[in-house]
Protein backbone atom coordinates (compact mmCIF):
# COMPACT_ATOMS: atom_id res chain seq x y z
CA UNK A 1 0.00 0.00 0.00
CA UNK A 2 1.37 3.28 -1.38
CA UNK A 3 2.10 5.47 1.53
CA UNK A 4 3.68 9.33 2.55
CA UNK A 5 5.39 10.02 5.92
CA UNK A 6 3.89 12.26 8.28
CA UNK A 7 7.16 14.29 8.40
CA UNK A 8 6.62 14.95 4.61
CA UNK A 9 2.92 16.16 5.15
CA UNK A 10 4.30 18.24 8.05
CA UNK A 11 6.63 19.94 5.82
CA UNK A 12 4.90 20.43 2.65
CA UNK A 13 2.08 21.92 4.54
CA UNK A 14 4.06 24.01 7.38
CA UNK A 15 2.13 22.58 10.38
CA UNK A 16 2.75 23.75 13.92
CA UNK A 17 3.28 20.89 16.44
CA UNK A 18 1.44 21.18 19.57
CA UNK A 19 2.36 17.65 20.73
CA UNK A 20 6.05 17.63 20.76
CA UNK A 21 6.65 14.63 22.96
CA UNK A 22 4.83 12.45 20.26
CA UNK A 23 7.45 10.83 17.68
CA UNK A 24 5.47 11.32 14.19
CA UNK A 25 8.61 9.92 12.28
CA UNK A 26 7.49 6.36 12.08
CA UNK A 27 3.67 7.36 10.82
CA UNK A 28 2.38 7.15 7.56
CA UNK A 29 -0.68 8.48 6.27
CA UNK A 30 -2.15 6.14 3.35
CA UNK A 31 -5.22 7.21 2.84
CA UNK A 32 -5.37 10.49 0.19
CA UNK A 33 -9.09 12.01 1.75
CA UNK A 34 -9.48 13.79 4.73
CA UNK A 35 -12.46 13.54 7.39
CA UNK A 36 -13.98 16.27 9.86
CA UNK A 37 -14.77 14.37 12.56
CA UNK A 38 -18.06 16.31 13.46
CA UNK A 39 -20.12 13.25 13.51
CA UNK A 40 -17.67 11.70 16.07
CA UNK A 41 -18.19 14.47 18.47
CA UNK A 42 -21.63 14.01 18.76
CA UNK A 43 -21.07 10.47 19.48
CA UNK A 44 -21.81 8.63 16.09
CA UNK A 45 -18.87 6.37 15.15
CA UNK A 46 -19.91 3.68 13.02
CA UNK A 47 -18.39 4.35 9.63
CA UNK A 48 -16.08 5.97 10.82
CA UNK A 49 -12.34 6.06 8.80
CA UNK A 50 -10.01 6.54 11.42
CA UNK A 51 -7.42 5.85 8.97
CA UNK A 52 -7.96 9.54 7.30
CA UNK A 53 -6.00 12.66 8.67
CA UNK A 54 -8.91 14.48 11.09
CA UNK A 55 -9.13 18.12 10.40
CA UNK A 56 -11.18 20.41 12.92
CA UNK A 57 -12.18 23.57 11.64
CA UNK A 58 -14.58 26.23 13.18
CA UNK A 59 -17.84 24.34 13.17
CA UNK A 60 -16.06 21.56 15.26
CA UNK A 61 -14.37 24.04 17.26
CA UNK A 62 -17.11 25.71 18.36
CA UNK A 63 -19.09 22.75 19.21
CA UNK A 64 -16.06 21.29 21.16
CA UNK A 65 -15.84 24.55 22.98
CA UNK A 66 -19.84 24.29 24.09
CA UNK A 67 -19.07 21.29 25.93
CA UNK A 68 -18.48 20.36 29.41
CA UNK A 69 -15.29 19.27 30.52
CA UNK A 70 -16.66 15.66 31.65
CA UNK A 71 -18.54 15.53 28.46
CA UNK A 72 -15.10 17.07 26.58
CA UNK A 73 -13.06 13.52 28.05
CA UNK A 74 -15.56 10.97 27.28
CA UNK A 75 -15.60 12.34 23.87
CA UNK A 76 -12.11 13.02 23.31
CA UNK A 77 -10.82 9.67 25.07
CA UNK A 78 -13.50 8.28 22.38
CA UNK A 79 -12.20 9.84 18.96
CA UNK A 80 -8.86 9.56 20.20
CA UNK A 81 -8.36 5.72 20.73
CA UNK A 82 -8.55 4.63 17.30
CA UNK A 83 -4.54 4.21 17.12
CA UNK A 84 -5.21 3.93 13.17
CA UNK A 85 -5.23 8.10 13.00
CA UNK A 86 -2.28 9.59 11.77
CA UNK A 87 -3.17 13.02 12.70
CA UNK A 88 -5.63 15.80 13.85
CA UNK A 89 -5.16 19.33 12.75
CA UNK A 90 -6.49 22.45 13.63
CA UNK A 91 -7.40 24.93 11.15
CA UNK A 92 -7.32 29.33 11.44
CA UNK A 93 -4.75 28.84 13.76
CA UNK A 94 -7.33 27.32 16.00
CA UNK A 95 -5.49 26.19 19.49
CA UNK A 96 -6.51 22.59 21.22
CA UNK A 97 -7.49 22.98 24.39
CA UNK A 98 -5.71 20.96 27.77
CA UNK A 99 -8.42 18.24 27.81
CA UNK A 100 -7.65 17.78 23.73
CA UNK A 101 -3.72 18.02 24.00
CA UNK A 102 -4.07 15.55 27.18
CA UNK A 103 -5.86 12.68 25.45
CA UNK A 104 -3.79 13.29 22.44
CA UNK A 105 -1.18 12.54 24.30
CA UNK A 106 -2.29 9.62 26.17
CA UNK A 107 -3.23 7.85 23.14
CA UNK A 108 -0.15 8.89 21.17
CA UNK A 109 -1.87 10.80 18.41
CA UNK A 110 0.13 14.16 16.88
CA UNK A 111 -1.61 17.33 16.72
CA UNK A 112 -1.21 20.01 14.65
CA UNK A 113 -2.35 24.11 14.08
CA UNK A 114 -2.25 25.83 10.34
CA UNK A 115 -2.99 28.98 9.70
CA UNK A 116 -4.86 28.37 6.69
CA UNK A 117 -8.91 28.15 6.35
CA UNK A 118 -10.25 24.68 6.32
CA UNK A 119 -11.41 25.12 2.88
CA UNK A 120 -8.23 26.08 1.62
CA UNK A 121 -6.29 23.25 3.31
CA UNK A 122 -8.56 20.44 2.69
CA UNK A 123 -8.48 21.51 -1.13
CA UNK A 124 -4.41 21.45 -0.92
CA UNK A 125 -3.84 18.77 1.44
CA UNK A 126 -6.46 16.23 -0.62
CA UNK A 127 -4.69 17.14 -3.96
CA UNK A 128 -1.83 16.54 -2.49
CA UNK A 129 -1.94 13.27 -1.53
CA UNK A 130 -3.90 12.01 -4.58
CA UNK A 131 -0.62 12.62 -6.57
CA UNK A 132 1.81 11.04 -3.83
CA UNK A 133 -0.73 8.08 -3.31
CA UNK A 134 -2.15 7.79 -6.90
CA UNK A 135 -0.94 4.38 -8.34
CA UNK A 136 2.48 4.07 -9.76
CA UNK A 137 4.57 2.25 -12.15
CA UNK A 138 8.00 3.16 -14.53
CA UNK A 139 8.27 3.21 -17.81
CA UNK A 140 11.00 3.27 -20.34
CA UNK A 141 11.21 6.66 -22.31
CA UNK A 142 11.50 10.21 -22.57
CA UNK A 143 8.98 12.37 -21.22
CA UNK A 144 9.15 16.26 -22.66
CA UNK A 145 6.60 19.32 -22.20
CA UNK A 146 6.18 20.29 -26.03
CA UNK A 147 3.89 23.34 -26.30
CA UNK A 148 2.44 22.64 -23.23
CA UNK A 149 1.66 19.03 -24.49
CA UNK A 150 3.01 16.11 -22.27
CA UNK A 151 4.75 13.88 -24.83
CA UNK A 152 5.97 10.49 -23.58
CA UNK A 153 8.19 9.37 -26.19
CA UNK A 154 8.96 5.14 -25.85
CA UNK A 155 10.71 2.50 -28.53
CA UNK A 156 13.67 0.19 -28.26
CA UNK A 157 17.28 1.21 -26.41
CA UNK A 158 19.04 3.35 -28.34
CA UNK A 159 16.78 4.16 -31.01
CA UNK A 160 17.55 7.76 -30.55
CA UNK A 161 14.76 9.09 -27.67
CA UNK A 162 17.01 11.09 -25.76
CA UNK A 163 19.18 12.41 -29.17
CA UNK A 164 15.39 13.80 -29.81
CA UNK A 165 14.86 14.99 -26.15
CA UNK A 166 17.92 16.63 -26.60
CA UNK A 167 16.88 18.54 -30.13
CA UNK A 168 13.44 19.60 -27.96
CA UNK A 169 14.97 20.85 -25.26
CA UNK A 170 17.70 23.39 -28.08
CA UNK A 171 14.13 24.13 -29.20
CA UNK A 172 13.24 25.48 -25.91
CA UNK A 173 11.03 22.64 -24.64
CA UNK A 174 11.31 21.32 -21.42
CA UNK A 175 12.58 18.33 -20.14
CA UNK A 176 10.77 15.82 -17.08
CA UNK A 177 12.75 12.58 -17.04
CA UNK A 178 14.80 10.61 -19.52
CA UNK A 179 15.58 6.60 -19.33
CA UNK A 180 13.11 6.20 -16.69
CA UNK A 181 9.14 7.96 -16.04
CA UNK A 182 7.19 7.33 -13.01
CA UNK A 183 3.62 7.53 -14.14
CA UNK A 184 0.99 7.68 -11.41
CA UNK A 185 -2.52 7.72 -11.56
CA UNK A 186 -4.30 10.82 -10.02
CA UNK A 187 -7.84 10.19 -11.85
CA UNK A 188 -9.62 8.24 -14.61
CA UNK A 189 -8.96 10.76 -16.76
CA UNK A 190 -4.87 11.74 -15.93
CA UNK A 191 -1.66 10.58 -15.57
CA UNK A 192 1.43 12.39 -14.17
CA UNK A 193 4.57 11.58 -15.08
CA UNK A 194 7.46 12.35 -13.27
CA UNK A 195 11.53 11.77 -12.66
CA UNK A 196 12.78 9.42 -9.71
CA UNK A 197 14.40 11.53 -7.55
CA UNK A 198 18.26 10.15 -8.77
CA UNK A 199 18.13 10.85 -12.10
CA UNK A 200 16.29 13.99 -12.10
CA UNK A 201 17.29 16.36 -14.98
CA UNK A 202 20.34 14.09 -16.33
CA UNK A 203 20.00 12.73 -20.15
CA UNK A 204 21.78 9.68 -20.98
CA UNK A 205 23.35 10.25 -24.74
CA UNK A 206 25.45 7.00 -26.10
CA UNK A 207 29.41 7.72 -26.67
CA UNK A 208 28.98 11.10 -24.67
CA UNK A 209 27.64 9.76 -21.08
CA UNK A 210 25.64 11.91 -18.38
CA UNK A 211 24.61 15.81 -19.43
CA UNK A 212 22.97 17.85 -16.58
CA UNK A 213 20.11 19.34 -18.57
CA UNK A 214 19.21 21.81 -15.90
CA UNK A 215 23.07 22.65 -15.69
CA UNK A 216 23.58 23.47 -18.99
CA UNK A 217 20.82 25.04 -20.58
CA UNK A 218 19.16 26.49 -17.01
CA UNK A 219 16.44 26.13 -15.12
CA UNK A 220 13.71 26.98 -17.65
CA UNK A 221 14.48 23.86 -19.45
CA UNK A 222 13.08 21.50 -17.19
CA UNK A 223 10.32 20.38 -15.15
CA UNK A 224 9.36 18.27 -12.40
CA UNK A 225 6.32 16.74 -13.16
CA UNK A 226 3.82 16.72 -16.58
CA UNK A 227 0.51 15.13 -17.47
CA UNK A 228 0.78 12.73 -20.23
CA UNK A 229 -1.37 13.97 -23.26
CA UNK A 230 0.75 11.87 -26.12
CA UNK A 231 3.06 9.32 -26.69
CA UNK A 232 5.14 8.90 -29.68
CA UNK A 233 6.70 5.33 -30.21
CA UNK A 234 9.45 5.32 -31.92
CA UNK A 235 9.86 1.86 -34.19
CA UNK A 236 12.79 0.63 -36.89
CA UNK A 237 11.33 1.53 -40.36
CA UNK A 238 9.72 -1.98 -41.95
CA UNK A 239 9.31 -1.36 -45.33
CA UNK A 240 6.60 -4.33 -45.43
CA UNK A 241 4.50 -2.96 -42.64
CA UNK A 242 2.04 -0.39 -43.67
CA UNK A 243 1.86 2.56 -41.46
CA UNK A 244 -0.97 5.28 -41.07
CA UNK A 245 -0.83 7.85 -43.38
CA UNK A 246 -3.96 10.39 -42.78
CA UNK A 247 -4.97 9.52 -39.02
CA UNK A 248 -8.56 9.39 -39.63
CA UNK A 249 -8.72 7.31 -36.37
CA UNK A 250 -6.20 7.36 -33.13
CA UNK A 251 -4.41 4.42 -32.18
CA UNK A 252 -4.44 4.58 -28.02
CA UNK A 253 -2.29 2.96 -25.44
CA UNK A 254 -2.88 2.17 -22.00
CA UNK A 255 -1.02 2.80 -18.43
CA UNK A 256 -2.94 2.32 -15.48
CA UNK A 257 -6.06 1.81 -17.46
CA UNK A 258 -6.05 5.31 -18.61
CA UNK A 259 -6.12 5.27 -22.29
CA UNK A 260 -3.52 7.76 -23.64
CA UNK A 261 -3.59 8.99 -27.74
CA UNK A 262 -0.39 6.89 -29.09
CA UNK A 263 1.20 7.69 -32.56
CA UNK A 264 3.82 4.86 -34.22
CA UNK A 265 6.51 6.94 -36.06
CA UNK A 266 9.06 4.61 -38.60
CA UNK A 267 12.60 5.45 -38.04
CA UNK A 268 14.74 6.31 -40.85
CA UNK A 269 18.25 8.13 -41.37
CA UNK A 270 17.58 11.63 -41.85
CA UNK A 271 14.27 11.97 -40.47
CA UNK A 272 14.24 14.97 -37.80
CA UNK A 273 12.31 13.44 -34.73
CA UNK A 274 12.48 16.92 -32.89
CA UNK A 275 10.74 18.55 -35.78
CA UNK A 276 8.00 15.17 -35.66
CA UNK A 277 7.21 15.49 -32.31
CA UNK A 278 6.52 18.87 -32.58
CA UNK A 279 4.39 18.76 -34.99
CA UNK A 280 2.45 15.64 -33.38
CA UNK A 281 2.19 17.75 -30.12
CA UNK A 282 0.46 21.14 -32.29
CA UNK A 283 -1.68 18.61 -34.00
CA UNK A 284 -2.99 16.52 -30.52
CA UNK A 285 -3.54 20.09 -29.42
CA UNK A 286 -6.01 21.37 -32.53
CA UNK A 287 -7.78 18.16 -31.97
CA UNK A 288 -8.43 19.07 -28.71
CA UNK A 289 -9.80 22.26 -29.59
CA UNK A 290 -11.83 21.13 -32.23
CA UNK A 291 -9.80 20.43 -35.66
CA UNK A 292 -8.80 18.06 -37.34
CA UNK A 293 -6.87 18.22 -40.31
CA UNK A 294 -7.34 14.37 -41.44
CA UNK A 295 -11.60 14.86 -41.17
CA UNK A 296 -10.83 18.28 -42.97
CA UNK A 297 -9.20 16.89 -45.98
CA UNK A 298 -11.51 13.57 -45.69
CA UNK A 299 -14.23 16.21 -46.26
CA UNK A 300 -12.74 18.28 -48.70
CA UNK A 301 -12.32 15.17 -51.02
CA UNK A 302 -15.93 14.35 -50.09
CA UNK A 303 -16.91 17.52 -51.45
CA UNK A 304 -14.82 17.28 -54.49
CA UNK A 305 -16.28 13.62 -55.44
CA UNK A 306 -19.60 15.17 -54.69
CA UNK A 307 -19.35 18.02 -56.52
CA UNK A 308 -17.98 15.62 -59.55
CA UNK A 309 -21.23 13.45 -59.59
CA UNK A 310 -23.13 16.64 -60.02
CA UNK A 311 -21.28 17.82 -63.18
CA UNK A 312 -21.32 13.97 -64.73
CA UNK A 313 -25.30 13.86 -64.16
CA UNK A 314 -25.75 17.59 -65.51
CA UNK A 315 -23.57 16.41 -69.03
CA UNK A 316 -25.74 13.16 -68.96
CA UNK A 317 -28.92 15.05 -68.97
CA UNK A 318 -27.61 17.91 -71.20
CA UNK A 319 -26.20 14.90 -74.13
CA UNK A 320 -29.31 12.79 -73.93
CA UNK A 321 -31.13 16.19 -75.09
Amino acid sequence: MASVSLTRVIEKMKLENVTPEIDVRRIKVTQPDINRPALQMTGYFEHFDAARLQVIGFVEYSYMGGLSDERKREVYDQLLSYETIPAVVFCRELQPDEIFLEMANKHKIPVFVTKKSTSAFMAEIIRWLNVKLAPCISVHGVLVDVYGEGVLITGESGIGKSEAALELIKRGHRLVTDDVVELRKVSDDTLIGSAPDITKHFIELRGIGIVDVKALFGASSVKDTQSIDLVIRLEDWDKDKDYDRLGLEENYTEYLGNKVVCHNIPIRPGRNLAVICESAAVNHRQKKMGYNAAQELYARVQQSLAKRRDEEDEDFFENGE
